[in-house]
């Protein structure tokens, strides 16, 4: 069988770029989902694949995404959830929520990936966060709070499994064409465009394309790294 790798919020916008960027790199990918089975499964059935269910907040789930999906070579923590809206309309039990889904589940999920990576000394973890984690952004304080939540998680997680042969790096996207964008107007939408210096929106395919990257051996000596995507709209 081949290497495997899995990818949660695979039948997401960016999830469902990522799992056809490592199967052209010849891994049998595992589609995690929660919501969209039938996305899910035809996805994993074009790639030849296998769908796999987990709501990522429950560990007893977490554990069984991981035990049906075998040895994970490459692990894509994609799944998360956003917020809007001002902090003061924003509810302990929806803090809550987004927090158990966009940190807790990573937390439980990366625990879960290393426990073979590190029996076998080798492995590649990838974040999937947001700009807004490096910066914040106004009305989404809760999403974005998750989200520098998960650069943190990445820096010391690869100091801590450096030593095993794994590498932890991720992903800040800017603003991406995906159904999270359902909301956004027109008008929105072009205005984003245009505070972005390269004058475009992020495709899935162009955070697929770094995900891919990192978790090949071309980024053998990248750890610990949170790298801004987003056409120049965050320079840190």
């Amino acid at each position: 069988m081949k290497n495997v790798a899995l990818v949660t919020g695979g039948a997401g916008g960016i999830g469902t770029a990522v799992c056809r960027s490592l199967a052209r790199e010849g891994y049998t990918v595992g589609v995690g989902y929660f919501r969209s089975k039938e996305k899910a499964e035809a996805l994993a059935k074009e790639l030849g694949g296998f769908a796999v269910y987990a709501d990522v907040s429950r560990p007893e789930d977490v554990e069984r995404m991981f035990a049906a999906a075998g040895e994970v070579e490459v692990f894509v923590n994609n799944a998360g959830i956003p917020r809007y809206g001002l902090i003061t309309d924003l509810s302990y039990e929806d803090w809550r929520e987004l927090m158990a889904v966009n940190l807790d589940g990573a937390f439980l999920c990366c625990r879960e990936a290393v426990k073979g990576m590190v029996r076998r000394k080798r492995g590649s973890i990838v974040v999937i966060s947001s700009m807004w984690g490096q910066v914040g952004a106004s009305c989404e304080a809760a999403y974005s709070a998750s989200k520098a939540g998960l650069g943190g998680l990445t820096k010391a997680l690869a100091k801590e499994l450096a030593p095993s042969g794994i590498r932890v790096n991720c992903v800040a996207p800017g603003v991406v064409r995906t159904p999270m964008l359902k909301d956004f107007t027109a008008e929105d939408l072009e205005n984003l465009r245009l505070e972005t210096p390269l004058e475009r929106l992020g495709e899935p395919e162009d955070v697929a394309e770094l995900v891919a990257y990192l978790a090949s051996e071309k980024a053998r000596f990248m750890t610990g790294q949170v790298i801004g995507l987003n056409g120049g709209f965050v320079i840190t």
